[in-house]
């Protein structure tokens, strides 16, 4: 099994930075790619961002292009989310993703799922 916990959610004004962190663990050796997706209140899930497995490649949902970086730290079994310039249209639940043999921005492509951490963007 994979297990995914988020952190790093908070509650920022506009302009801000946060890094979100997801600490994998468990049999990840089948991992192809990581995502990133966030949902606001009465929503759908929304794709922000995707990394393979090697993390030499990447991939942006449109609303996060320019300011938003995933990424990845092997040692540590973490992926990344730098999120610079944030708006309060960013407002959402973060939630971290693994699929084992997609890589995109379909929610259905990813397997497992981490418990989300709220984003909180005030004007």
């Amino acid at each position: 099994q994979v297990q995914l916990v988020e952190s790093g959610g908070a509650s920022v004004q506009a302009g801000a930075s946060l890094r979100l962190s997801c600490v994998v663990s468990g049999r990840t050796f089948n991992t192809y790619a990581m995502g990133w997706f966030r949902q606001a209140p009465g929503k759908e899930r929304e794709f922000v961002a995707s990394i393979n497995r090697s993390g030499n490649s990447t991939i942006y949902g449109d609303a996060v292009k320019g300011r938003f970086t995933i990424s990845t730290d092997n040692a540590k079994n973490t992926v990344y989310l730098q999120m610079n310039n944030l708006k309060p249209e960013d407002t959402a639940v973060y939630y971290c993703a693994s699929s084992p043999g997609y890589y995109g921005p379909y929610p259905g492509g990813y397997a497992y799922w981490g418990q989300g951490t709220q984003v909180t963007v005030s004007s």
